[in-house]
């Protein structure tokens, strides 16, 4: 290893984040400004924040407070100039009625619901006003009603 990687190195382990790192977060203590109520509830909000800012390479996320539903929201651009859109980070373990989803899909931008799990995984789900017909799956395509029948007939 040569003298300027090795310092390198050394100067990386010395700059360990303190465990707490989290709490001094400027964003996870604005979050906390929002005075929402729910600690899991800014956790999961803080995760998905920075999964958007980190690895989606989100544009101008923000929190935002709803202070009828008592949570916490995040709105940001998924690419510059693109319109904004309201994701809702909800732990696992809480429930959501029809009418917090109304009250979110209300705000009038589209909405993503995001399921945060307590080992920090996400799984994201858009939500929309209506019914919405899925894409279809990439590299099928339809063979048709007729085609169907008769290979279900041949088995």
């Amino acid at each position: 290893m040569s003298e300027l990687t090795k310092k390198t190195y050394d100067d990386v382990i010395e700059k360990t984040l303190p465990p707490n790192w989290i709490l001094q977060h400027p964003m996870y203590q604005n979050l906390m400004n929002l005075d929402v109520g729910d600690s899991a509830q800014v956790h999961a909000a803080f995760l998905v924040y920075l999964d958007l800012t980190e690895v989606r390479n989100w544009k101008e996320v923000s929190g935002v407070g709803s202070s009828e539903l008592r949570l916490v929201l995040l709105e940001g651009r998924e690419k510059e100039g693109a319109s904004l859109q309201t994701v809702l980070p909800l732990p696992v373990h809480r429930g959501l009625s029809h009418r917090s989803v109304r009250s979110v899909l209300a705000r009038g931008s589209p909405m993503l619901l995001c399921v945060v799990a307590s080992d920090s995984s996400l799984v994201y789900q858009r939500m929309c006003d209506g019914l919405l017909t899925p894409d279809p799956p990439l590299g099928i395509q339809d063979q048709g009603r007729r085609q169907h029948r008769k290979r279900r007939q041949q088995q």
